[in-house]
């Protein structure tokens, strides 16, 4: 990685691609934990039917094309829309891309004339079952960005560590003077959740003032419980009984 540099990655715009219509908030999400962040982008780009913008390209990055209703994209790309633009990476890179990734969310952030920025990734539930209501978390960089939290009813964090990607995010936005929000659904790391992921972009909806469509992402959800219920009944007929002990039988160790 001794060829990059601090600046973070090169963002690469699409031809068509129209700078002068930046602004506004900024969102990202990466396939983090639960995959909450990319699922919860995803979401926006195609409910709001945000416009491609540019595309993050660098050598490291695997070789790969994604396929979306059988157009060709790079995993890692940027988009935009009427006071909105969003972040994603729809492949899971090592932690040793963490700086990067954030200091290019950064830099397009900064150069795109956003007001604000919002990470939205998830947090390890301690209930790993599938629960109806998980929690959402959130920390700002500024204090007006805390009292927006406040104002939306979402939980601020009191203590703790808030790590990778969102964790250099908040924290070098707290250094630089930026308005920087990350939000953190309590996810299952088992599975891709998307119900943790609907639950951060009602906590979205609520921070922006803007009414994001949902129902895509409900059902999304219900799908996606419903296979991981099947694989645990699966799991769980498959397994085999616990072996019959009597404790008048266990042989004794010298």
């Amino acid at each position: 990685m001794s060829q990059d540099s601090s600046d973070g990655y090169p963002l690469v715009l699409h031809t068509e691609a129209d700078p002068s219509s930046l602004g506004g908030t900024a969102i990202c999400g990466f396939s983090t934990v639960g995959s909450v962040g990319v699922i919860a982008t995803s979401h926006l780009i195609k409910s709001l039917e945000l416009s491609p913008m540019g595309t993050v390209l660098h050598p490291n990055f695997p070789a790969v094309a994604l396929i979306h209703d059988s157009v060709p994209k790079h995993p890692v790309r940027v988009y935009q829309g009427d006071g909105i633009g969003v972040f994603t990476a729809e492949i899971q890179f090592p932690g040793e891309h963490d700086v990067y990734f954030a200091n290019t969310v950064l830099e397009w952030f900064t150069k795109g004339g956003f007001d604000r920025l919002v990470v939205i990734d998830g947090v390890v539930s301690n209930d790993l079952g599938i629960k109806e209501d998980s929690e959402l978390w959130g920390v700002a960089s500024t204090g007006i960005g805390r009292n927006q939290l406040d104002n939306s009813d979402i939980q601020r964090i009191q203590q703790g560590v808030v790590a990778g990607i969102a964790g250099y995010l908040i924290a070098e936005g707290e250094r630089r003077g930026l308005d920087v929000t990350a939000l953190l659904a309590e996810c299952n790391p088992m599975y891709p959740d998307a119900r943790a992921a609907l639950i951060a972009i009602e906590g979205l909806s609520d921070l922006m003032d803007l009414e994001i469509p949902v129902k895509g992402l409900l059902e999304d959800a219900k799908n996606i419980e419903e296979r991981v219920r099947e694989a645990f009944e699966r799991a769980q007929a498959m397994a085999l009984p616990p072996p019959d002990t009597d404790d008048d039988d266990v042989p004794m160790v010298y």
